[in-house]
């Protein structure tokens, strides 16, 4: 639910909480405003990716306390629902934790809105339990698809999936324990969602001739927060988040390593994330609209600074981590280059 703007009091405190805390809290729109000073005036709609919103909103709040007059909001509703308000033309910015759809794509081009692709930053998905649990250490792709997958509905607990698991040919270390299986995760509007369903269930699932989709009864939320206090409070809990929300919480849940099909196990670090060594890493976007370029003087003064050599600290400050060449990201909005350019 989006806040109402607050008087500058009350922002100067958010603004140190927010900066003592790290990760923004991404149930409510973070909203930064301030007025008077400085040159730039108006107002800057980012939308989107909760798992983006952290990166977004420190530099929002950056750029609002040298541009006073500008009044910044980044919100999270998830990647799905993000693209839904840009491509409606009700958002300058969309955040995203996956590239933009096809259907996305002629979504925006049906209502004439045409965009440019930065790439960001790299994320791990980061599957989690919690540290009560500790019979679970490595799972493989099929472990996960016969736990969390559509074949998967209505098993209770981690041994109801040993059948399925053996039969698709993926048993790994992991030991399917006679214990209720609690899971917690993304619902269907989060790129993170989309993510997961990509790398883990797609294959198997055409494989097997079933929908592509996780299985629909578990506790779904759009707030990563709120995943994470779920995955904690189950001891045989299962469910994934972006790795700078596992990063801030480890002291409440435990990351799972994953194997990789070809070394083994490996954990979720900024080291395996960056090489790509850790299977589930994925990049992060923003998406800017090209035609409010021209009718907001504040949109590319804001966006200018994203790219540049300070807005980008903020995405290892959010926890996330930097692109070893940030040249791409930059030339292409330089050159305003409008639609993909990212390529994996």
């Amino acid at each position: 639910m989006a806040r109402k703007l607050w008087m500058i009091a009350a922002l100067v405190a958010f603004a140190l909480i927010a900066a003592a805390c790290g990760t923004s809290s991404n149930d409510t729109t973070t909203t930064t405003e301030t007025s008077g000073g400085g040159d730039l005036s108006g107002t800057i709609l980012i939308s989107g990716s909760s798992t983006v919103e952290p990166i977004s909103a420190r530099v929002a709040e950056d750029f609002s306390t040298a541009n006073p007059g500008v009044g910044l909001t980044v919100e999270g509703p998830g990647t799905g629902d993000g693209f839904k308000k840009f491509c409606a033309g009700e958002t300058d910015i969309s955040d995203a934790s996956r590239p933009i759809k096809d259907t996305e794509i002629d979504a925006c081009k049906e209502a004439g809105i045409e965009w440019i692709e930065l790439h960001l930053a790299i994320d791990g998905l980061s599957v989690l339990t919690s540290h009560d649990n500790e019979q679970i250490s490595c799972v493989t792709f099929n472990d996960l698809y016969a736990l969390t997958g559509p074949e998967s509905t209505g098993f209770k607990k981690w041994s109801d999936a040993a059948d399925l698991a053996q039969e698709i040919g993926g048993i790994s270390a992991t030991n399917y324990i006679d214990e209720n299986l609690v899971i917690t995760g993304p619902g269907e509007e989060s790129g993170t969602y989309d993510t997961y369903v990509e790398f883990v269930i797609d294959k198997l699932a055409e494989k097997r001739g079933v929908d592509a989709a996780t299985r629909p009864d578990y506790v779904a939320s759009p707030n990563d927060n709120v995943i994470i206090d779920g995955i904690a409070g189950s001891t045989y809990s299962l469910g994934w988040v972006g790795y700078a929300f596992y990063a801030e919480n480890t002291e409440k849940v435990k990351a799972l390593e994953v194997n990789n099909g070809e070394s083994g196990c490996v954990a979720p670090t900024k080291e395996t994330i960056a090489s790509g060594e850790y299977p589930l890493s994925r990049p992060l976007f923003i998406y800017v609209n090209a035609k409010k370029i021209a009718e907001n003087p504040a949109l590319a003064p804001f966006v200018d600074y994203y790219v540049s050599e300070a807005g980008l600290a903020n995405v290892e400050k959010a926890g996330y981590v930097p692109l070893s060449d940030y040249g791409p990201t930059q030339d292409a909005w330089t050159n305003k280059v409008i639609g993909r350019n990212f390529s994996s």
